[in-house]
């Protein structure tokens, strides 16, 4: 005989104390932690108990008793169950402490090194539709909501176009409105959904790897211009047809989309880096400026999300590098070379390293178009491309700015770096927890003596942090 589980018990007026990890909020109950999201500081709540450790639990608000003081209306009608802005219940001078709190706790619980007084966070200039670059999956299986189960809500079709839902890889939320980006990107998506719909055309199914409609990434640009790129995925002898007269459908309805790209993805996942892509309409480009600067962006091309405050981040490296026109520099994981062409003109000569080829082909244009002549792009995994023979050759760095992925520096990297023995390091990190790691590996030679945190992300709990580091 299988023994039963016990049920989950049912929390009664618990009173939420702080903002946790992930866009979550934390309780205490006869000393366990409970986490829960879509809740803020002040409220008190019924919590239903979903999963259950031996020093903390998850839990969902299921009644709320007495709503906090501080609390925010949402201004998204999918708020709660999308779960991409989780803190837009929380003002957001709220999230802004929450965020430095993250970056100081991670650091120093974490890194374990001596640290400077950190600088205030500096907030996003905008908090809604400060996104430049959004993607949505279409498929065959929209997601209902409880609320939907319980009322025995029943659509002529499952077909959805909108975003993952979390644990649910083949499920789609459908988003009439979000408020990410201009508005403009609601128009277009909303049009590609009636249209597709209107004439029978088929979703993407991810379990059986059939449908048409796979995948939409929208971005623009501070010049005004507009991509769109459409995922296909032909199965039958007519799909290319249908295709076509989707993109023409497009093209006609939206004259602002200066770059109309498709692509045929045949693959088991919705990446696209490795694919060729077709221009059905315009260029294979768009361009973003900053202080003068032109930035050519493709559609496989990596470049800040929030336009605006990247400025502001670049600007803090640039201020941290104290650049006086006679160092060398090396800019780590350049990406599209934004950083690297931003401190050029204030630098003898830029040195930018980046995994992906056309990124870095990219970088050169950019270099190109703005007139910057000291700059040179390399491409190839960090690791495997930064290492003594290559510092040999073209010199020692002055200056280190790095700006890794998510999971930060491989510690070969972080060796290399501490054999070049640069003046100065700029991390500029987008997960302090990983940064915090390579500090404490940098730490034998360097010591940190600038902390500022820079939210990129209102409403999510995610946050950039720039670091100095000096040799000691």
């Amino acid at each position: 005989m299988t023994r039963k589980k016990k049920p989950l018990p049912l929390l009664e007026n618990v009173t939420i104390e702080d903002v946790a990890a992930e866009g979550k909020a934390l309780a205490r109950v006869n000393d366990m932690v409970v986490f829960v999201p879509f809740v803020v500081p002040g409220d008190v709540v019924d919590l239903q108990v979903t999963r259950k450790k031996h020093h903390y639990c998850e839990a969902e608000a299921v009644r709320f008793i007495k709503k906090s003081d501080v609390r925010e209306t949402p201004m998204c009608e999918h708020f709660g169950i999308c779960g991409g802005c989780k803190w837009q219940n929380l003002p957001y001078e709220e999230q802004l402490k929450a965020k430095q709190r993250q970056v100081f706790d991670q650091l120093t619980r974490i890194g374990k090194i001596p640290l400077p007084e950190f600088r205030h966070i500096m907030g996003s200039v905008k908090t809604s539709e400060y996104r430049n670059k959004l993607e949505f999956g279409c498929s065959n299986r929209r997601w209902l909501t409880k609320e939907q189960i319980a009322a025995g809500t029943v659509y002529d079709n499952m077909n959805a176009i909108g975003f993952h839902i979390t644990g649910a890889f083949d499920k789609i939320l459908p988003i009439e409105k979000c408020w990410l980006m201009d508005d403009l990107h609601n128009r277009i998506r909303n049009s590609i959904r009636d249209y597709a719909l209107g004439t029978g055309m088929t979703f993407f199914d991810l379990r059986q790897q059939h449908g048409l409609l796979r995948d939409i990434m929208i971005r623009n640009s501070n010049t005004g211009e507009w991509m769109v790129l459409i995922q296909f995925h032909y199965d039958e002898k007519d799909d290319e047809q249908r295709a076509m007269a989707l993109m023409a459908h497009i093209a006609d309805s939206f004259p602002e989309i200066t770059s109309l790209l498709y692509v045929n993805n045949q693959k088991c996942n919705d990446t696209f880096g490795d694919l060729e892509l077709t221009v059905f309409k315009g260029n294979d480009h768009i361009y973003e400026t900053m202080e003068g600067l032109k930035f050519k962006v493709g559609p496989k091309s990596f470049y800040q999300t929030n336009t605006e405050q990247a400025y502001h981040l670049y600007a803090v490296a640039r201020e941290f590098a104290a650049l006086t026109g006679n160092e060398l520099v090396y800019d780590l994981y350049t990406g599209t070379g934004t950083i690297a062409n931003f401190v050029a003109r204030n630098a003898r000569e830029v040195i930018g390293i980046e995994y992906v080829p056309e990124a870095i082909e990219d970088a050169k244009v950019n270099s190109a178009i703005n007139g910057i002549t000291n700059t040179k792009f390399y491409a190839g995994d960090m690791k495997d491309i930064l290492n003594d023979e290559f510092i040999a050759t073209h010199g020692r760095p002055d200056v280190i700015i790095t700006d890794p992925p998510r999971a930060g520096m491989h510690q070969d990297v972080t060796d290399t770096i501490l054999r070049a023995m640069p003046k100065r390091i700029v991390y500029v990190s987008c997960n302090p927890s990983t940064q915090a790691r390579d500090l404490a590996l940098l730490d034998v030679a360097y010591k940190v003596t600038e902390v500022q945190p820079v939210d990129m992300f209102p409403h999510t709990p995610h946050v950039e942090n720039v670091v100095l580091l000096q040799l000691k």
